[in-house]
C-alpha cells in the first residue's frame, strides 16, 4: 500500500492563504486615508462656518449699538473714528460721518448727516455694515 503524505505542497499553500497581502493592506490603507482627509476638510468647513455664524449674529447687535452711541451724541460731540469692543474681543469697529448733498433738498440738507457704521472681525476679512441718516437741528 502506497500512503501519501498529509503535508501540503508548497504551491496549495499558496491557493489556501490565511492572512492579508500586500496589496490588499495598501488598498485598505489607501480608502482610510481618502475618508479621514474627507472628514478633517469637514470639520475644518464646519469650523469656519460656525466663525461666520457667530460673526453675523454679533455683527449687527454691536453695529446697532455703536449706532445708539453716536445718534444720542451731539453735533459737536458727533464724529467719526474707530475703536473696538472691550466686552466682544476681536471685534472692531469704524464710524464716518459725512454730509448729505442733495440739489432736491438743497439748503435743506445742510442740517441732515450720514452715519456709517462698520464691524469687523480683525484677521478673519468679515465686515458687517450700516448706515443711517440724522436731522441736526441748528
Amino acid at each position: 500500500m502506497i500512503h501519501h503524505d498529509d503535508r501540503k505542497h508548497p504551491r496549495q499553500m499558496r491557493q489556501n492563504p490565511k492572512g492579508f497581502t500586500l496589496l490588499e493592506v495598501m488598498a485598505a490603507v489607501a480608502v482610510i486615508t481618502i475618508v479621514l482627509v474627507a472628514v478633517y476638510k469637514l470639520q475644518a468647513q464646519t469650523i469656519a462656518m460656525s466663525e461666520a455664524s457667530r460673526f453675523y449674529t454679533q455683527a449687527p447687535l454691536l453695529a446697532q449699538a455703536k449706532m445708539a452711541e453716536l445718534e444720542g451724541k451731539t453735533l459737536d460731540e458727533l464724529s467719526g473714528g474707530s475703536g473696538d469692543f472691550e466686552e466682544v474681543p476681536g471685534f472692531v469697529w469704524e464710524a464716518t460721518v459725512t454730509d448729505v448733498e442733495s440739489e432736491v433738498l438743497e439748503t435743506t440738507a445742510e442740517n441732515l448727516k450720514r452715519i456709517d457704521v462698520t464691524v469687523s472681525l480683525e484677521n478673519e476679512g468679515l465686515s458687517y455694515g450700516m448706515s443711517t441718516y440724522r436731522w441736526i437741528d441748528g
